[in-house]
């Protein structure tokens, strides 16, 4: 399974849809593009793979792997970016302005209905970041 996530830089953060299969699946927040530094800039377009992880502040969400440069880069909830997010990417069920949204635990719902079934199954699941044509 390839998840592919199509992204619109502005100096305030990163939009994105996330798509399957060509079905939109959810929308994403990220921080804006600031050459990959640690804590404040989103990571580096790429091809990424997803894997399940647990932690007492998120409880059961997604880690994506050998991001360069960068540890413990993770799909989680939150609705806005430069208060809940430090490189990570969130799903939302709609944007509310550049780097903010609506519905953020609704959006990872249904990506981890998704996503799960597939990754229990021992199959490999990707995610394919790219910038919005």
């Amino acid at each position: 399974m390839v998840l592919v996530l199509n992204r619109t830089y502005f100096p305030e953060g990163t939009q994105g849809v996330l798509e399957w299969n060509g079905t939109i699946v959810c929308y994403t927040i990220e921080l804006p593009w600031l050459q990959n530094q640690r804590r404040i800039s989103c990571i580096p377009e790429g091809e990424y793979v997803l894997v399940k992880r647990f932690s007492s502040k998120f409880q059961w969400h997604l880690h994506l792997r050998s991001v360069p440069g960068r540890v413990l880069i993770l799909i989680h909830p939150a609705n806005d970016a430069k208060k809940e997010l430090l490189g990570c990417i969130a799903p939302v069920s709609q944007h509310s302005g550049i780097g903010k949204g609506y519905f953020s635990r609704k959006a990872f719902g249904k990506l981890k209905t998704l996503v799960y079934p597939v990754l229990e199954r021992n199959e490999e699941v990707k995610i394919s970041i790219k910038s919005k044509k």
